[in-house]
């Protein structure tokens, strides 16, 4: 039979690993005592996935008109809204310290199926620059999720000319700072499917 105090101990210890398991992610993010989290990360139009047309084609300007359109590539947008919070549940409510300055981001792409060589199977991943900073009320950017000059480059240049779609999965990370210089960062996902979709 367990003694009394043994049980207590024992019970303790449980506590103890369960409140260090729920706030473990938290506490792994670097050295600053905030952590950032992805509230909504959706493409240009709030879609939670994105349809990347390769080429669209333009009636406007000339010399593009409705019987000599002009194929044209474009680039699509991504939103993202971020918060930050402290890792100390106890402290009070958020404060001017836990703010962190978002600077830059990365893009890479990947597919279901293991083929993800970038300029063969998947876009060239990319670093983009953009800046913000979180508050109480959450942090929205928009940012560039596909590049126009990813449409021109294998593999997707060639979907142009043919039926065929390219689902991938776009990770997203973002990269900032706390007010005291640690560095921050968070990651999502949003699925993109590439291909020459109909023009509306």
């Amino acid at each position: 039979m367990i003694a009394f105090n043994q049980l207590k101990k024992l019970s303790g210890a449980v506590v103890l690993i369960a409140a260090s398991v729920s706030c473990g992610q938290a506490s792994r993010q670097g050295k600053s005592p905030v952590y950032l989290v992805i509230d909504r990360l959706t493409d240009g139009n709030g879609n939670n996935y994105l349809q990347s047309d390769v080429v669209k084609m333009i009636t406007t300007p000339l010399p593009c008109s409705a019987d000599n359109p002009c194929p044209t590539v474009f680039s699509d947008g991504g939103s993202v809204t971020l918060e930050s919070f402290q890792k100390d549940v106890t402290a009070a409510g958020p404060s001017t310290n836990s703010a962190i300055t978002i600077s830059r981001y990365h893009i890479s792409y990947r597919r279901a199926d293991g083929k993800n060589t970038p300029g063969v199977d998947v876009p060239y991943g990319f670093d983009g620059a953009l800046t913000g900073t979180t508050s109480s009320g959450g942090l929205a950017l928009n940012f560039e999720l596909v590049r126009h000059v990813a449409k021109m480059e294998s593999p997707l240049a060639e979907l142009a000319t043919n039926a065929a779609v390219i689902t991938t999965i776009a990770d997203v990370t973002f990269y900032g700072r706390d007010v005291i210089g640690n560095d921050v960062s968070v990651s999502g996902s949003i699925q993109v499917d590439f291909g020459n979709f109909g023009d509306k």
